[in-house]
């Protein structure tokens, strides 16, 4: 699949790779495929709901209406595209999002030839057959271990991202904590891989913290896993706990703790979901059952 081309920047849509000018552009997942998404639709006018199920599709529950927004912000912001003026990415009201820079394609560099290839000498017949039963054999195989490994009848594990608790008494900070759950759950479900489910939008997970009961809330979204999380103050310093717990018995499986300066703090949504992701995805690979009592995390 060749590279595309617009502008100073080149797009890999296999990678998902953004550069300007060579450089490369850091840029999430979500944003980036949303980028692919509306390249690949270019001059198409490609609707929110497309969108939404091209990036989320319907075993991800998410307030998708912030994560996409959250998605075109990165991407002006990584193309340098005003919406007031722009040049890649313009908005159509009500109706969603159309790509209109031109687009050429960039060849990518010819693979070496492999010494299979670059031998002339014919293969014997007598091989051919042997090739082709052992290749059956080995897809045969592969299938029958990947049957024997998984429970057919079993379905992932739900993880419910509760809205997370700002406890600063600072109503400026309502909109981040709500920002890094919408982040964690978008970074979450993109880490699952099949490991598990993520619901993030559910009434239930809205709920004030004095009302809230975690027995509840696993009923209510039939969860095996919950995600809480709390934005403190300290002194000059903001400081993000974010808690996984086993629905089952309410046990603490993993507790991240994160320290960043106030000022910085609105800017970091994505970055600190980033890491609570990372870390909560890893315990949820590594069979938590097991793990004994919580445990910290300090970045």
């Amino acid at each position: 699949m060749p590279r595309l081309a617009f502008g100073p920047f080149e797009f890999d849509p296999a990678t998902l790779e953004l550069r300007r000018n060579g450089s490369l552009v850091r840029l999430q997942s979500q944003p980036a495929r949303v980028l692919g998404v509306l390249v690949e639709k270019r001059e198409q006018i490609v609707s929110r709901e497309q969108l939404r199920q091209a990036i989320w599709g319907d075993s991800t529950y998410v307030d998708f209406e912030s994560g996409l927004n959250f998605c075109i912000s990165q991407l002006r912001s990584a193309l340098r595209d005003p919406s007031s003026q722009p040049l890649y990415i313009r908005t159509v009201p009500r109706q969603g999002y159309q790509f209109i820079a031109p687009v050429r394609a960039v060849n990518a560099p010819e693979a070496p030839t492999t010494v299979a290839e670059a031998s002339s000498k014919p293969v014997g017949r007598n091989f051919a057959p042997i090739a082709v039963a052992v290749a059956v054999l080995l897809a045969v195989a592969v299938v029958a271990l990947r049957f024997a490994t998984r429970s057919p009848h079993r379905a992932p594990p739900i993880v419910a991202v509760v809205r997370f608790d700002n406890e600063t008494h600072n109503p400026a900070l309502d909109s981040f904590a709500n920002d890094l759950t919408d982040e964690l759950v978008g970074q979450l479900a993109d880490r699952g891989g099949g490991t598990y489910s993520v619901v993030g939008n559910a009434k239930a997970l809205f709920q004030p913290r004095p009302q809230r009961d975690l027995r509840s809330i696993a009923s209510t979204v039939n969860a095996s896993y919950i995600v809480l999380g709390q934005v403190q103050s300290s002194g000059d310093q903001i400081r993000v706990l974010a808690h996984l717990i086993r629905a089952s018995d309410q046990t603490h499986i993993w507790v991240v703790r994160l320290e960043r300066p106030a000022v910085e703090m609105p800017r970091l949504d994505a970055e600190l979901a980033e890491q609570i992701a990372a870390t909560f995805a890893t315990r949820l690979a590594s069979n938590p059952d097991r793990a004994a009592s919580f445990q910290a995390g300090s970045h």
